[in-house]
């Protein structure tokens, strides 16, 4: 049974989601402010973290940011339908997914399935077991840990997933629409910046090759691409 945490103040919509999850199998803890959820969420206790971006006294983005700063717990984002704004700063701040509101109880389920799944190596296949070497990146999928010549890399699962689609494709663009499907669980929607946002983080945390460019380069109309040295 996975253990999901709900940080919302939308004690009925909170309620509904709970009655929800529990039916569906997980076991579900709920709390309303943002100083009681990251607190909750650095418990350790729980495997993935759903948080409300409007919230009173420590709003989600600055929950979001406490946690990050000690844990690569997993965290789905709701927020409210046309926040770009929000979802895009929740998305830089190290949040894994996020969900518009209004949305339904399966539609919630589903992303916190695809998420632990791939979190979790639910769906990968035996090759999976070795690791994964290009140039001075290496990753053990199976472990969920990668390093950068040796050093280790602080990667969201999120990350980790998108970063070894394209280590499985090194040397090849991988299209936005696979990075989505493959790392994501889910079809890109139009106009999601998702994709674009973890990149750019995922450049920040990686290293350069001999030349000193990027690694991890945009292939214009294609994708992106993680260069073979």
């Amino acid at each position: 049974m996975s253990k999901v945490l709900l940080i919302d103040d939308d004690v009925e919509l909170v309620g509904m989601f709970q009655e929800y999850l529990e039916q569906e199998g997980f076991e579900v803890k709920a709390v309303h402010d943002g100083e009681a959820g990251a607190a909750a969420a650095l418990s350790g206790l729980y495997a993935i973290a759903i948080l409300d971006v409007m919230m009173p006294r420590m709003n989600g983005l600055e929950t979001l940011r406490r946690i990050r700063g000690r844990s690569q717990l997993p965290i789905l984002m709701l927020t409210g339908r046309g926040d770009d704004t929000d979802r895009i700063v929740g998305l830089e701040l190290g949040a894994d997914d996020y969900v518009a509101k209004p949305c339904t109880p399966r539609e919630l389920t589903a992303r916190i399935r695809a998420i632990l799944r791939r979190a979790q190596g639910q769906s990968r296949d035996a090759s999976a077991a070795s690791s994964l070497q290009v140039g001075q990146l290496a990753m053990w999928p199976e472990q969920r840990r990668a390093t950068w010549a040796g050093a280790a890399l602080e990667l969201t699962s999120t990350e980790f997933n998108l970063l070894e689609v394209l280590a499985r494709h090194a040397g090849k663009p991988v299209s936005k629409n696979v990075l989505s499907e493959q790392g994501l669980g889910r079809p890109m929607a139009r106009f999601d910046r998702n994709i674009d946002v973890h990149l750019s983080s995922l450049r920040h945390k990686l290293g350069t090759i001999a030349d000193g460019r990027s690694c991890l380069q945009t292939v214009y109309r294609l994708g992106y691409q993680l260069i073979k040295e």
